[in-house]
Protein backbone atom coordinates (compact mmCIF):
# COMPACT_ATOMS: atom_id res chain seq x y z
CA UNK A 1 0.00 0.00 0.00
CA UNK A 2 1.33 3.38 -1.41
CA UNK A 3 0.84 6.36 1.78
CA UNK A 4 0.66 9.16 -0.03
CA UNK A 5 0.51 13.27 1.54
CA UNK A 6 -0.68 15.96 -0.38
CA UNK A 7 0.45 19.57 -0.75
CA UNK A 8 -2.10 21.39 -3.03
CA UNK A 9 -3.56 25.07 -2.43
CA UNK A 10 -6.38 24.40 -4.58
CA UNK A 11 -8.98 22.92 -2.93
CA UNK A 12 -10.75 21.37 -6.30
CA UNK A 13 -7.32 19.92 -7.05
CA UNK A 14 -6.19 18.56 -3.67
CA UNK A 15 -9.95 17.11 -3.42
CA UNK A 16 -9.57 15.09 -6.96
CA UNK A 17 -6.41 13.62 -5.82
CA UNK A 18 -7.76 12.76 -2.85
CA UNK A 19 -10.88 10.64 -4.13
CA UNK A 20 -8.64 9.64 -7.08
CA UNK A 21 -6.27 8.26 -4.59
CA UNK A 22 -8.61 6.65 -2.21
CA UNK A 23 -10.64 5.16 -4.87
CA UNK A 24 -7.25 2.60 -5.88
CA UNK A 25 -6.81 -0.29 -4.20
CA UNK A 26 -2.93 0.27 -3.80
CA UNK A 27 -2.70 3.44 -2.33
CA UNK A 28 -3.65 5.57 0.32
CA UNK A 29 -4.34 9.41 1.45
CA UNK A 30 -1.88 9.92 4.76
CA UNK A 31 -2.61 13.65 5.02
CA UNK A 32 -3.40 16.83 3.31
CA UNK A 33 -1.83 20.35 3.86
CA UNK A 34 -2.70 23.53 2.01
CA UNK A 35 0.53 25.76 2.71
CA UNK A 36 3.77 25.49 4.32
CA UNK A 37 2.95 26.13 7.70
CA UNK A 38 0.36 22.66 8.01
CA UNK A 39 2.86 21.13 5.66
CA UNK A 40 5.83 21.82 7.86
CA UNK A 41 3.83 20.08 10.55
CA UNK A 42 2.70 17.00 8.76
CA UNK A 43 6.07 16.37 6.86
CA UNK A 44 7.26 16.33 10.75
CA UNK A 45 5.09 13.53 11.49
CA UNK A 46 5.79 11.30 8.49
CA UNK A 47 4.04 8.12 7.91
CA UNK A 48 3.57 8.17 4.16
CA UNK A 49 5.93 7.15 1.29
CA UNK A 50 5.06 9.62 -1.44
CA UNK A 51 4.92 13.67 -0.47
CA UNK A 52 2.69 14.93 -3.85
CA UNK A 53 4.16 18.47 -3.57
CA UNK A 54 2.80 21.85 -5.57
CA UNK A 55 5.58 24.71 -5.90
CA UNK A 56 2.84 27.67 -5.42
CA UNK A 57 1.52 27.99 -2.18
CA UNK A 58 0.03 30.83 -0.22
CA UNK A 59 2.63 31.50 2.41
CA UNK A 60 5.81 30.68 0.66
CA UNK A 61 7.48 27.60 -1.75
CA UNK A 62 7.12 24.54 -2.23
CA UNK A 63 10.96 24.25 -2.66
CA UNK A 64 10.82 24.29 1.36
CA UNK A 65 9.03 21.84 2.05
CA UNK A 66 10.81 19.52 -0.50
CA UNK A 67 14.27 20.39 1.01
CA UNK A 68 12.61 19.41 4.33
CA UNK A 69 11.80 16.30 3.37
CA UNK A 70 14.88 15.57 1.81
CA UNK A 71 16.79 16.55 4.77
CA UNK A 72 14.70 14.08 6.50
CA UNK A 73 16.24 10.59 5.52
CA UNK A 74 13.49 8.70 4.67
CA UNK A 75 12.79 6.29 2.14
CA UNK A 76 10.08 9.20 1.00
CA UNK A 77 10.05 10.11 -2.90
CA UNK A 78 8.57 13.62 -3.90
CA UNK A 79 6.68 14.25 -6.92
CA UNK A 80 6.16 17.42 -7.89
CA UNK A 81 3.05 18.55 -9.51
CA UNK A 82 2.50 22.52 -10.57
CA UNK A 83 1.53 24.77 -12.83
CA UNK A 84 4.83 26.09 -13.13
CA UNK A 85 7.33 24.99 -15.79
CA UNK A 86 9.77 27.62 -16.17
CA UNK A 87 13.58 26.25 -16.13
CA UNK A 88 14.79 27.75 -12.71
CA UNK A 89 11.47 26.31 -11.18
CA UNK A 90 12.20 23.04 -12.57
CA UNK A 91 16.26 22.78 -11.64
CA UNK A 92 15.24 23.93 -7.88
CA UNK A 93 12.82 21.88 -7.56
CA UNK A 94 15.17 18.81 -8.47
CA UNK A 95 18.14 20.05 -6.57
CA UNK A 96 16.27 20.53 -3.27
CA UNK A 97 15.28 16.98 -3.42
CA UNK A 98 11.99 16.13 -6.06
CA UNK A 99 12.16 12.63 -8.05
CA UNK A 100 9.13 13.70 -10.43
CA UNK A 101 7.97 16.63 -11.94
CA UNK A 102 4.22 16.76 -13.23
CA UNK A 103 2.52 19.27 -14.43
CA UNK A 104 -0.94 20.40 -13.35
CA UNK A 105 -2.43 19.74 -16.98
CA UNK A 106 -2.12 16.01 -16.64
CA UNK A 107 -4.94 13.12 -16.42
CA UNK A 108 -5.49 12.65 -13.22
CA UNK A 109 -4.56 8.22 -14.60
CA UNK A 110 -1.11 9.69 -15.36
CA UNK A 111 -0.72 11.34 -12.32
CA UNK A 112 -1.75 7.98 -10.38
CA UNK A 113 0.78 6.08 -12.62
CA UNK A 114 3.62 8.42 -11.84
CA UNK A 115 2.97 7.44 -8.06
CA UNK A 116 3.34 4.22 -8.83
CA UNK A 117 6.13 4.60 -10.95
CA UNK A 118 8.14 6.62 -8.30
CA UNK A 119 7.74 3.99 -5.47
CA UNK A 120 9.18 1.67 -8.25
CA UNK A 121 12.47 3.71 -8.66
CA UNK A 122 11.41 5.72 -11.85
CA UNK A 123 11.68 9.58 -12.19
CA UNK A 124 8.71 10.82 -13.75
CA UNK A 125 8.71 13.70 -15.68
CA UNK A 126 6.27 15.81 -17.63
CA UNK A 127 7.61 15.56 -21.54
CA UNK A 128 7.51 18.95 -21.79
CA UNK A 129 10.06 19.23 -18.76
CA UNK A 130 11.65 15.94 -19.63
CA UNK A 131 12.36 18.32 -23.09
CA UNK A 132 13.83 21.11 -20.79
CA UNK A 133 16.16 19.37 -19.10
CA UNK A 134 17.54 17.60 -22.36
CA UNK A 135 17.96 20.80 -23.94
CA UNK A 136 20.18 21.97 -20.85
CA UNK A 137 22.62 19.19 -22.14
CA UNK A 138 22.56 19.52 -25.82
CA UNK A 139 25.26 21.16 -27.27
CA UNK A 140 25.23 24.94 -28.25
CA UNK A 141 25.61 26.20 -31.75
CA UNK A 142 28.55 28.30 -32.36
CA UNK A 143 26.94 31.13 -33.51
CA UNK A 144 23.58 32.00 -31.84
CA UNK A 145 20.41 32.02 -34.24
CA UNK A 146 18.89 35.37 -34.78
CA UNK A 147 16.31 36.85 -32.76
CA UNK A 148 12.80 35.16 -33.47
CA UNK A 149 10.37 37.71 -34.67
CA UNK A 150 7.46 38.05 -32.03
CA UNK A 151 4.86 36.11 -33.41
CA UNK A 152 1.80 37.36 -30.45
CA UNK A 153 -0.08 40.64 -31.40
CA UNK A 154 0.28 43.60 -28.09
CA UNK A 155 -2.94 42.13 -27.01
CA UNK A 156 -1.96 38.50 -26.95
CA UNK A 157 0.95 40.15 -25.41
CA UNK A 158 -1.19 41.45 -22.48
CA UNK A 159 -3.37 38.09 -21.91
CA UNK A 160 -0.27 36.01 -21.98
CA UNK A 161 1.21 38.14 -19.03
CA UNK A 162 -1.68 38.26 -17.28
CA UNK A 163 -1.99 33.81 -18.14
CA UNK A 164 1.49 34.04 -16.83
CA UNK A 165 0.34 35.67 -13.08
CA UNK A 166 -2.11 33.17 -12.21
CA UNK A 167 -5.32 34.85 -13.73
CA UNK A 168 -8.54 33.20 -15.26
CA UNK A 169 -9.95 33.91 -18.34
CA UNK A 170 -12.76 35.86 -16.26
CA UNK A 171 -10.31 37.70 -14.21
CA UNK A 172 -8.35 38.71 -17.68
CA UNK A 173 -11.51 39.91 -19.60
CA UNK A 174 -12.76 42.42 -16.26
CA UNK A 175 -8.85 43.72 -16.13
CA UNK A 176 -9.24 44.33 -19.77
CA UNK A 177 -12.42 45.15 -20.27
CA UNK A 178 -13.74 42.85 -22.52
CA UNK A 179 -15.65 39.67 -22.88
CA UNK A 180 -14.61 36.32 -21.64
CA UNK A 181 -15.17 34.99 -25.40
CA UNK A 182 -12.55 37.68 -26.41
CA UNK A 183 -10.70 35.98 -24.07
CA UNK A 184 -10.68 32.88 -25.29
CA UNK A 185 -10.16 34.30 -29.09
CA UNK A 186 -7.15 35.87 -27.54
CA UNK A 187 -5.93 31.93 -25.94
CA UNK A 188 -6.98 30.32 -28.73
CA UNK A 189 -4.52 32.15 -31.12
CA UNK A 190 -1.55 32.43 -28.36
CA UNK A 191 -1.62 28.05 -28.12
CA UNK A 192 -2.12 28.30 -32.01
CA UNK A 193 0.66 30.86 -32.81
CA UNK A 194 2.85 28.77 -30.04
CA UNK A 195 2.02 25.43 -31.32
CA UNK A 196 0.74 24.61 -27.71
CA UNK A 197 -2.61 22.89 -26.66
CA UNK A 198 -2.28 23.81 -22.49
CA UNK A 199 -1.54 26.97 -20.16
CA UNK A 200 1.17 25.26 -18.87
CA UNK A 201 2.97 24.90 -22.24
CA UNK A 202 2.04 27.95 -23.33
CA UNK A 203 4.16 29.27 -20.27
CA UNK A 204 6.40 27.01 -20.86
CA UNK A 205 7.41 28.13 -24.35
CA UNK A 206 6.42 31.71 -23.63
CA UNK A 207 9.67 31.72 -21.21
CA UNK A 208 12.02 30.05 -23.46
CA UNK A 209 10.98 32.58 -26.04
CA UNK A 210 11.85 35.59 -23.77
CA UNK A 211 8.28 36.78 -24.34
CA UNK A 212 7.09 36.75 -20.91
CA UNK A 213 7.18 40.28 -19.39
CA UNK A 214 6.60 42.50 -22.91
CA UNK A 215 3.34 43.78 -24.09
Amino acid sequence: MIKVAIVEDDPVLRGGFEIAIEACDDMRVTGTADNVAKATGMIEAGGYDVLLCDLGLPDGSGISLIRQEALAGRDTDILVITMFANQDKVLDAIRAGARGYLLKDERMDDCLEAIRNIRRGGSPISPIIARQLLGQIRPQPVEPPPPMASPLSEREYEVLNLLSRGFSNAECAEILTVSPNTIGTHVKNIYRKLEVNSRAEALFEASSQGLLGKG
